[in-house]
């Protein structure tokens, strides 16, 4: 049974940073395409940042220079580091493994006060 299981969020002032953790079990995170994804209220989900297999990582424009995605294989977790946080991040965040038939976490909360 695959799970993936993000913590880290909470409630930060603008400017601030935040760590979010992707736990997996059931699968190896080492060989599959990680992603990080947000939803807003009243938006679509989206992209926020994600890393393949063989390391590569890719990220939405907004978050460029800010964000940074990792992947500790030891761990079997992937990591969203956020730094300069400002309330536009506001949303929740989630997980996901694989491409044509992903898993998804539950999701984590992050708000960013002004």
């Amino acid at each position: 049974q695959v799970q993936l299981v993000e913590s880290g969020g909470g409630l930060v002032q603008s400017g601030g940073s935040l760590r979010l953790s992707c736990a997996a079990s059931g699968i190896p995170v080492s060989i599959y395409s990680m992603g990080w994804y947000r939803q807003a209220p009243g938006r679509q989900r989206e992209l926020v940042a994600r890393i393949s297999s063989g390391g590569l990582t890719d990220y939405t424009d907004s978050v460029k220079g800010r964000f940074t995605i990792s992947r500790d294989n030891a761990k079997n977790t992937v990591y969203l580091q956020m730094n300069s946080l400002k309330p536009e991040d506001t949303a929740v965040y989630y997980c996901k493994a694989g491409l044509r038939t992903p898993y998804w976490g539950q999701g984590t909360q992050v708000t960013v006060s002004s």
